[in-house]
């Protein structure tokens, strides 16, 4: 059994489902190969054993309990073991089969969706994204893990069909054509059963999409008193999902009613006629029990046949799905003809042409304006998060245009972190260590900066506890300190702090500015905040207007500065240091402030 996941899925053809479905064979051909040979050898051997019994009852009826009889008798005992063997390792092949194919288009859509962006909610549902690693992943899988079996049934059913036309042509002939007629009847089904397959499975992926989103805005909903509209909402959809689930079942009950009944007739028509025969005296005992036992033993190639064929119409609808997420592009996708510029040398200077602003080697600067939204979209565009909306301002470093760089290089090079804050749940520790490679020292340090020991006390274990899901067992303020934390430990050239202490009160907020400026003196930092505390600690402040960066200075010289560029400066720090600020209501409240301090 192969380690799973793998390290490289690879990537599918985009061009077609069945395109995709035949890539994935070849990679995993070999397990595909003891599937088929396994599956086959399983079959082939339950198809013999009709015929030793059929030739143990004649010999037995002729000769009595002699050297015949125990011949067939050891013949059939080593059939059986074959059958037993070989049956135990077409299960094992059919499981990793299924695994692979499986976990293999499962990690592809993780990989693209973790690094295409918002760019493909912008394409596809949320819901569409879900069902495709949920559903659609698991059902291409089926195709494989059934392979292995429809091959040994086919070649099965080859067996039977020479063996009976051998011994009578007639009876031969009947289920050799019969068996494709019963099968050709079922194939006509198949079409408005894949189509109103494809009908559910959009519906699913809107209810989907429409379920996470309630969930999520859940809070909101509450606050606005719009509980009622959206569960009204996602009952509709619920039940427009139950109509196409009814649509499919009715053409699927149909399906699997003629699945019993037409091999049935088959076997009944087989056995009527195979009692005539031998009475007759055309076969012999034996060769009726064994036309009858065919008869039976058909049918399960056929019902085979049925399931691939429902199995590989489900698998292509799956994969024309996982197609349509693997084939969004990335925001930030580098294009394949144009060379990677050269990596600018540790040190280079990031500079935001738009705008004006410079982060110079090592310094600490803060980024102040009267609109919180535009001083955080630079911040976002120095971690180059989608070229196509920032190709008309671009970010250079060291004179290089970002969307020019090899992205993964750039990642570990400028690291931003947003104001909105996501946490994964898992482990505590692990959750911290986004690069894996701090120690238990390195996560208490970083948790030390970020004010945030207090979290080690609401996470029962600490940093070896389990966080839940989104940190909702946090306060506000506290996933924002852990956040913080997160960042820090990834010790980048460049780090950009947006709104790192919004939550959190005064005391705390002027602890956590004055520990991270220490941490990251002499290294490039970006601090997007109007807070006095916060500016009173770095290296430089930039005052961010009308989308340029009009004024420099250290926060002490802007408070000082008798110019015009200083007082709007002033007007945006000391805007209602009267009033009590918003916070996180697990944080203690902050002190009311005046004069420009805090």
């Amino acid at each position: 059994m192969r380690t799973l996941p793998l390290p490289d899925p690879g990537t599918p053809p985009l061009g077609s489902p069945a395109r995709a479905l035949w890539w994935q064979a070849w990679r995993q051909r070999w397990i595909l190969l003891g599937s088929l040979v396994a599956g086959t050898a399983t079959m082939v051997s339950q198809a013999l054993t009709p015929l030793f019994l059929g030739r143990a009852i004649d010999d037995g009826l002729t000769h009595g309990f002699g050297s015949a009889l125990l011949r067939w008798c050891a013949i059939m005992l080593v059939n059986g073991a074959v059958m037993v063997v070989a049956g135990a390792f077409s299960h094992r092949f059919d499981v990793q089969n299924w695994l692979r194919a499986s976990f293999s288009f499962s990690q592809m859509v993780g990989y693209k969706a973790s690094r295409t962006g918002h760019r493909i909610t912008k394409k596809l549902p949320t819901g569409e994204v879900v069902s495709a690693v949920a559903n659609d992943a698991l059902r291409i899988g089926d195709v494989f893990a059934m392979t292995g079996r429809f091959v040994g049934g086919v070649l099965a059913y080859v067996t039977v069909a020479v063996v009976m036309c051998t011994q009578s042509l007639k009876l031969g002939l009947i289920v050799v054509v019969g068996l494709p007629v019963v099968a050709g009847i079922m194939a006509l089904l198949v079409k408005p059963l894949q189509s109103r397959q494809t009908t559910q499975r959009e519906a699913q992926g809107h209810l989907t999409a429409l379920g996470a989103d309630t969930v999520s805005g859940l809070r909101i909903l509450r606050g606005i008193g719009g509980e009622e509209v959206f569960t009204g909402r996602y009952a509709e959809q619920s039940q427009k999902v139950r109509v196409e689930g009814v649509r499919v079942a009715t053409v699927q009950s149909l399906f699997d009613g003629l699945q019993v009944l037409l091999p049935g007739l088959l076997v009944a028509l087989v056995l009527w006629l195979g009692a005539h025969a031998a009475v007759a005296g055309d076969i012999t005992p034996g060769e009726l029990v064994t036309f009858y036992a065919y008869a039976a033993f058909l049918s399960w190639p056929l019902q085979l046949a049925t399931q691939m064929l429902q199995i590989t119409t489900r698998g292509l609808i799956a994969a024309g799905k996982v197609q349509a997420v693997l084939s969004t592009r990335s925001a930030t996708e580098a294009d394949d003809d144009a060379p990677l510029a050269e990596a600018p040398a540790p040190g280079a200077e990031l500079v935001d042409e738009a705008t004006g602003l410079r982060l110079e080697s090592g310094r600490v600067v803060g980024l102040v304006s009267a609109d919180p939204d535009a001083a955080a979209r630079v911040a976002t565009r120095l971690g180059r998060f989608d070229d196509e909306d920032e190709a008309d301002t671009p970010v250079t470093l060291g004179g290089v245009r970002l969307a020019n760089l090899d992205k993964d290089a750039l990642r570990h090079r400028v690291v931003v972190s947003e104001a909105t804050t996501h946490l994964f749940s898992g482990i505590l520790g692990e959750e911290l260590d986004a690069r894996g490679r701090a120690n238990e020292e390195d996560l208490l340090a970083a948790m030390m900066v970020a004010d945030a020991q207090d979290v080690l006390d609401s996470v029962p274990g600490g940093l070896a506890g389990e966080l839940p899901e989104k940190g909702r067992s946090l306060s506000g303020g506290q996933r924002q300190r852990v956040a913080l934390a997160r960042a820090l430990l990834t010790d980048p050239e460049v780090l950009v702090l947006v709104e790192p202490t919004s939550a959190v009160d005064a005391h705390t907020e002027a602890r956590i500015a004055e520990r991270v400026a220490e941490v990251r003196r002499g290294r490039t930092t970006l601090v997007v905040t109007a807070s006095p505390l916060v500016l009173d600690h770095v290296d430089e402040v930039a005052l961010l207007e009308d989308g340029l960066v009009t004024t420099r200075g250290t926060h002490a010289e802007l408070l000082g500065r008798p110019d015009a560029a200083a007082a709007r400066y002033r007007a945006v720090v000391g805007r209602g240091m009267g009033d009590d600020d918003p916070q996180d209501p697990g944080e203690p409240a902050r002190l009311q402030t005046t004069g420009g301090t805090r």
